[in-house]
């Protein structure tokens, strides 16, 4: 499968298409897709979203995505890679957690943008992004690269809004470097086990559940049930998946295990959710 690059520490790309220009493909880079106008489906790792005018949607680096337009479609691309979030643009102290939310967004298909205030603010940026580009000036591209960085720290923030609590400014490296191992091995029961996170990380199972809870406010077991909620609820409202293969997916024994599970923690049984949830979805 073709990966691609980019050469600049950002680059910015309108582009209206009838057809997906390319199938299946990933990048070595960050991208945001904002849809100006027109309808279609986005698919990202197995997952399909069904896109309209006002949304946006993050990809990150390594994901498989491509676009089925049934509308011909006015998409806003910004890529930008990991050298630009370090290349002075953002302060010291805010890099690492925007890398953080960016690297871990990959698991919520679908708009990012979660609030109406910020969606228009979106719009405006993206508007104003094409004047400095259409319209040659004093300062074009300062003016541009501070209407990028605006753009980067309102996405953060719309998935910071949504990601667990623990992930704050004052996390500790080694609680980020955990959860991280958790959401990089949520597919693999047997690697996210007290005693094989112990392992990894080479301290004992007693002091890992002391320093995660300092460190979270919930257990290491609280974090990943609620995790893998999460990725269920995703699943059964961006994905065509059966649940035997959500199930499979996951690293239930079986598909009534994943309905037993789901159905204490969710309050509803899978095939209920998803039917109620889609409802909810198409509305917004």
């Amino acid at each position: 499968m073709k990966r691609e690059s980019i050469y600049e520490p950002f680059e910015v790309v309108y582009k209206t298409v009838d057809e997906c220009p390319k199938g299946g493909h990933q990048h070595l880079f960050f991208e945001l897709v904002y849809v100006i106008s027109g309808t279609g489906v986005q698919c990202v790792n197995k997952n399909r979203f069904s896109y309209r005018p006002g949304h946006m949607m993050l990809l990150i680096p390594d994901d498989c995505h491509s676009f089925d337009v049934e509308m011909t479609t006015e998409f806003f691309f910004l890529r930008f890679n990991d050298i630009y979030l370090k290349s002075g643009a953002f302060g010291a102290d805010d890099i690492q957690r925007l890398e953080y939310i960016l690297q871990n967004a990959n698991h919520e298909p679908g708009c990012i943008l979660k609030h109406q205030t910020d969606k228009l603010l979106v719009q405006a940026i993206v508007a104003a992004i094409a004047r400095e580009q259409q319209q040659p000036d004093l300062y074009n591209k300062e003016v541009v690269r501070q209407l990028v960085n605006t753009l980067i720290v309102i996405v953060a923030r719309n998935i910071a809004r949504y990601m667990p609590r623990q992930v704050t400014a004052n996390t500790d490296e080694k609680a980020l470097d955990i959860l991280n191992y958790i959401q990089n091995n949520i597919y693999y029961p047997e690697k996210i086990r007290a005693e094989a996170v112990s392992k990894h990380f080479g301290i004992s199972d007693n002091y890992l559940g002391r320093y995660f809870k300092k460190h979270t406010s919930e257990t290491m077991q609280q974090y990943i049930t609620n995790y893998r909620v999460k990725l269920i609820q995703a699943r059964l409202l961006h994905s065509d998946m059966r649940i035997v293969e959500i199930a499979d997916e996951l690293g239930f024994t079986d598909e009534s295990h994943l309905n037993k599970f789901f159905r204490k923690q969710a309050g509803a049984s899978p095939t209920v959710f998803r039917k109620q949830g889609q409802k909810m979805v198409q509305a917004l």
